[in-house]
Parts: C-alpha cells; structure tokens; sequence
C-alpha cells in the first residue's frame, strides 16, 4: 500500500533543505554584544514590561485584600470546625 503525500513515513519536497540552508549563522545577535551590554538591555527590557503592567488603584487594592481576609478567616473556620468534629468522632469510636 502506498504511503499518503505529506505522511511521517514519507517527506514533502519542501522539507528536505540542501545542507547550505540547514547551517544557520553562528552566535546570532548575542555574540556581537558584549556582557554588559547584554545585561543592560537586559533591564531595559524589564523596565519597558513593567510600564505595560496595569497596576491596581487603591481601592481595588483594597477590595481584594478585604476578599482574600474574609475568605482565610472562612477556611480557618471550616477546617476548624472539620478537625474538632473528626477529634471527637474519633474519641467516640475509639474511647
């Protein structure tokens, strides 16, 4: 049976590159630069980041430490609530 075009067994034309095309440039742009150089670009990349970050307001801010709080405190009461139920039930069964 013969093998579908474009299937793994059989490659297409356009996937098998002469050896020229197949070696790339060495060291790409970072091997013109120096270390310090790189490293400034570095930060400046991370500066630029930050300025595209959208930052909370205040009361946002507010708002969610406020939800965090209140849903902490509520975990602590559940787990609470679960482990002093399972302290006594296992009291019960065992004496």
């Amino acid at each position: 049976m013969a093998d579908a075009v474009g299937s793994i067994d059989t490659p297409d034309a356009q996937d098998e590159l002469p050896e020229a095309k197949k070696k790339g440039r060495k060291g790409g742009k970072r091997a013109k630069k120096g270390p310090l150089k790189r490293l400034a670009l570095f930060y400046r990349q991370i500066v630029a980041e930050l300025r595209k970050v959208v930052w909370p307001t205040r009361g946002q801010l507010t708002t969610y430490t406020t939800v965090v709080i209140v849903f902490v405190v509520v975990m602590i009461g559940l787990v609470t609530v679960i482990d002093y139920g399972l302290s006594h039930a296992a009291k019960y069964v065992f004496g």
